[in-house]
C-alpha cells in the first residue's frame, strides 16, 4: 500500500515545486480566460446573433492558434530538454526555428481566412436558425473577422518568446504580460463596443480592435522582458543576429515538430467538425455551446497548466538525464493533475445553471448551455487525466504516438459517432454531447498503457547538441 501511495502521490517538496511553475500558468490563463469571458459577456449583451457570429470566428480562430501551439510545442521539446542541459546555442537554434514556423503559418491562415472565410462561417448556418438571424450572424462574423487579420501574427511572435520563456523555468513574465494584455483588451473592449469615452459604437468590431490592441501590448512586453534579461536567459544574446540554424538539428526537430504541428491542426479542425455537426441541430446550439466553452475555459486552467507544467518538468529531467526521476514523477503529475480537476469540475456544476443568465439571449439557449455545462464539469477528471498523459508522452519526443492518441482519436471515434447520432437519430444535443464526450474513456485507457510502458523516456538532446 505505501508502495502504490509513493507511487502515485509525491512529497511536499514534489507539490511545491510543481506548484511554482503550474501556479504562474494558471494565473495567467485565469486571467486571460477571465476576461476572456467578461469579453463574451460584452458581445452577449449586444444580441444572440453577434454573439454567435463571434463564436464562428473564434472557432476557426481556434485552428490556427493550436496550429502555433503545435508547431512552437513540437520545437519546444528540445528546448525544454536543452534548457536542462545549460546548452544556450541549442536554445537559440530553437528559438530561430519558431520564429520562422510562426510566420509561415500566419501567413498561411491569413490567406485561408481572407479567401475562404464566408464560406467556413456558412458551414455553420445550415441548421434550423431557431431565434437566430443567419443573414445577421454572417455579417457581425466577417465584420469580426476582418480586423483580427491584424492581431495574428503578434499573437504568433508572442508565443515565440513566452513559450521559450517558461521552458526555461520562466512562467512569471509570461503571466504578467498576459494579465496587462488582458486588462487592456477588457478597458478596450468597453469603449469600443459600447462607444464609451466618446468613441463610436462598434460593436462586435470593437471587441475585434481590442484583441487586436492587446496582443501587441502582450507581444511588446514578454519580448522586452527576454533582452532586458539577457544574464538570466544567455540564448537573447543575438539570438537574431542571424537565423542559422545546423542542419542535422534543424532535421531532428522537424521528425519530431511535425506531427505535433499535424496533430494540433487535425484535433483543431476535429473540434470545430464536431461543433459545425452540432451546430445542424440549430443556430441556437451555437450561441449554447459558445455561453458553455466560456465558463468552461475559466475552469479548464486547473489542467491546461498542468499539461504545461508536465511537459516542463519532465523535459528538464529527461534532458538532465534523470530518467527514472521522469518515470516516477510521470504517474504523480497525472494524478494530481485529476485530483485537482475534482475540485474544479465540482465548482463549475454548481454554477452551471447561474452562469447562462447573464447573457442577452433566449431562455431556451440559457437552458441547453446550462446542460452542456453540467456535462462538461462531469467530464472534467477525465480530461484532466488524458491531458497529463498526452504531455508525458510528448515530453520525450514521442510524437508520433501522440498523433495518433489525440487527432486521429477524434477522426476515428468522436466525430463518426457525432455524425451518426446528430444525422440518424432524433436525439437532442444534450445526449448527443454526453455520449460524445464518453467515448474519451477509451482514449483513457490507451494513454495509461502508453505512459505506463515508459517508451516515452528518452533524452532527445545527446545527439543533436553539437
Amino acid at each position: 500500500m505505501s508502495s502504490r501511495k509513493s507511487r502515485y502521490f509525491g512529497t511536499r517538496d514534489f507539490y511545491r515545486h510543481t506548484l511554482q511553475i503550474a501556479i504562474p500558468i494558471m494565473i495567467q490563463n485565469g486571467i486571460t480566460n477571465f476576461v476572456g469571458m467578461l469579453d463574451n459577456i460584452m458581445v452577449g449583451q449586444v444580441g444572440t446573433n453577434e454573439m454567435s457570429g463571434v463564436a464562428i470566428v473564434n472557432q476557426l480562430q481556434f485552428v490556427f492558434n493550436l496550429m502555433i501551439f503545435g508547431g512552437l510545442a513540437g520545437i519546444g521539446i528540445f528546448t525544454a530538454q536543452f534548457a536542462g542541459k545549460g546548452d544556450q546555442d541549442g536554445i537559440r537554434y530553437t528559438v530561430r526555428m519558431k520564429m520562422w514556423l510562426s510566420t509561415v503559418l500566419t501567413v498561411f491562415a491569413v490567406l485561408v481566412f481572407i479567401f475562404a472565410g464566408r464560406p467556413l462561417v456558412g458551414l455553420w448556418l445550415t441548421g434550423d436558425s431557431g431565434s437566430g438571424d443567419t443573414a445577421a450572424t454572417m455579417k457581425a462574423a466577417m465584420d469580426y473577422m476582418f480586423v483580427m487579420y491584424f492581431g495574428m501574427l503578434p499573437f504568433a511572435y508572442t508565443q515565440v518568446f513566452a513559450s521559450t520563456l517558461r521552458e526555461n523555468g520562466e512562467t512569471v513574465a509570461p503571466m504578467k504580460a498576459g494579465a496587462a494584455a488582458v486588462l487592456v483588451n477588457l478597458v478596450g473592449n468597453y469603449i469600443l463596443i459600447y462607444g464609451k469615452l466618446g468613441a463610436p459604437a462598434f460593436g462586435v468590431a470593437g471587441a475585434a480592435i481590442a484583441t487586436v490592441i492587446s496582443r501587441f501590448v502582450e507581444l511588446f512586453l514578454v519580448a522586452r522582458f527576454t533582452f532586458r534579461h539577457e544574464e538570466r536567459f544567455p540564448f537573447a544574446h543575438g539570438v537574431f543576429a542571424s537565423f542559422y540554424i545546423p542542419g542535422k538539428l534543424f532535421g531532428n526537430v522537424i521528425v519530431k515538430a511535425l506531427p505535433l504541428l499535424l496533430n494540433e491542426t487535425l484535433w483543431s479542425l476535429g473540434q470545430t467538425v464536431l461543433s459545425q455537426q452540432y451546430s445542424t441541430l440549430g443556430l441556437n446550439i451555437v450561441a449554447a455551446f459558445n455561453i458553455s466553452n466560456t465558463i468552461s475555459n475559466v475552469f479548464n486552467i486547473a489542467f491546461i497548466a498542468m499539461g504545461d507544467s508536465t511537459a516542463i518538468i519532465l523535459g528538464q529531467e529527461l534532458g538532465a538525464g534523470r530518467m527514472e526521476d521522469a518515470k516516477d514523477d510521470s504517474g504523480k503529475l497525472i494524478v494530481f493533475s485529476s485530483l485537482l480537476c475534482v475540485v474544479s469540475g465540482a465548482l463549475l456544476f454548481l454554477i452551471s445553471g447561474l452562469f447562462p443568465l447573464i447573457y442577452n439571449t433566449s431562455e431556451e439557449v440559457r437552458a441547453i448551455a446550462a446542460g452542456l455545462i453540467r456535462i462538461a464539469a462531469v467530464c472534467m477528471p477525465m480530461y484532466a487525466c488524458e491531458n497529463a498523459m498526452y504531455f508525458t508522452i510528448r515530453s520525450g519526443g514521442k510524437t508520433w504516438i501522440t498523433f495518433f492518441f489525440d487527432s486521429c482519436f477524434v477522426w476515428i471515434f468522436s466525430i463518426p459517432v457525432a455524425f451518426v447520432l446528430t444525422h440518424f437519430t432524433g436525439l437532442t444535443i444534450l445526449p448527443v454531447f454526453a455520449l460524445v464526450q464518453s467515448v474519451e474513456l477509451i482514449k483513457c485507457m490507451i494513454g495509461y498503457v502508453l505512459v505506463k510502458r515508459g517508451s516515452w523516456v528518452h533524452d532527445l538532446t545527446s545527439y543533436v547538441s553539437n
